[in-house]
């Protein structure tokens, strides 16, 4: 596999100071007695490490939710503590505060580059979209402006194909063109590993590190780490926060988790959905796929 095997690569990691106190243990992909998240840890580096490799401008997206904070820890572990590219938070304005307030505290322990990119109003956007698909739409303007305003070939995405089945039919290296438009029926095969890492002038590639994973595994996993979590993830009053987007279009779910372990059991036994509490996922059948074909996360 490539490990920092172009020179451009290594000239971005060469002479940056690393932060002692922020240093993250690397795991080795050949440790022998492996567990699952060992496994899952040691692929998902190696497609960080593939991707800043291969890439000129990586950018990895923040949405300050649970699986991209695992992302950016797994970035840290792939790089010896640091995060060697941008974290982008493409940002509706429209988020609740515990995001916010979690956002400023671990940009700044985490020591992250971290960019904040607005996204239009909503009469910017299509107004045949249903009102919640309206208005995650923004989002995907917002990204598109961002594209062109700094020109990233790479943008790293922490979905996952368990979520969403439209997510489902995703590549690890995800072809876009150059209005960062998807198509889904001209999707790359990915053979042993082997991933299509060139995208066309004037296009980008989504990279999905995390794309095998499941919401059990993404629990496990920041309980194994201790990685920081939203309080609004845990129960209170008899509801939680499974999913989290903006504040107008998200709702809480059901639930007496108060912990990760209890969490951890209620999935094991639920029926509901992980996007239960988005409003886009109740609209029209085919809203959540409009919305993906042109750019959405």
């Amino acid at each position: 596999m490539h490990l920092l095997n172009s020179e451009s690569a290594k000239d971005r990691l060469a002479g940056a100071s690393l932060n002692q106190a922020s240093f993250v243990p690397q795991i080795s992909a050949e440790a022998p007695g492996m567990d699952h998240l060992d496994e899952l840890e040691a692929q998902s580096i190696y497609i960080l490490r593939e991707a800043f490799a291969r890439l000129k401008k990586l950018a990895l997206l923040w949405s300050l939710g649970k699986d991209s904070n695992v992302m950016i820890w797994l970035a840290r572990k792939a790089f010896f503590g640091r995060v060697p590219f941008t974290a982008m938070h493409v940002d509706t304005g429209k988020k609740f505060p515990e995001m916010y307030a979690f956002r400023d505290a671990y940009a700044r322990e985490w020591g992250l580059d971290l960019k904040v990119e607005p996204c239009p109003p909503i009469d910017a956007v299509d107004p045949t979209l249903p009102p919640a698909a309206r208005s995650a739409a923004r989002k995907t303007e917002g990204l598109k402006l961002a594209l062109v305003k700094h020109g990233f070939d790479g943008l790293i995405a922490g979905i996952r194909r368990d979520e969403e089945a439209t997510r489902a039919k995703e590549r690890v290296f995800s072809p876009r063109g150059t209005e960062g438009e998807w198509d889904v029926r001209d999707q790359p095969p990915e053979f042993w590993d082997h991933f299509n890492a060139s995208p066309p002038p004037g296009a980008h590639l989504r990279i999905h590190p995390i794309l095998h994973w499941t919401e059990a595994d993404i629990w496990a996993y920041t309980r194994r780490e201790n990685i920081p979590i939203i309080p609004l993830y845990l129960a209170k009053n008899g509801k939680r926060y499974r999913s989290l987007g903006d504040a107008d279009i998200t709702f809480p779910v059901a639930s007496s988790a108060s912990s990760i372990d209890e969490i951890l059991v209620e999935l094991e036994k639920t029926k509901v959905p992980e996007r239960a509490g988005r409003a886009l996922d109740h609209e029209t059948e085919d809203a959540f796929e409009r919305l993906r074909v042109a750019g959405y996360l």
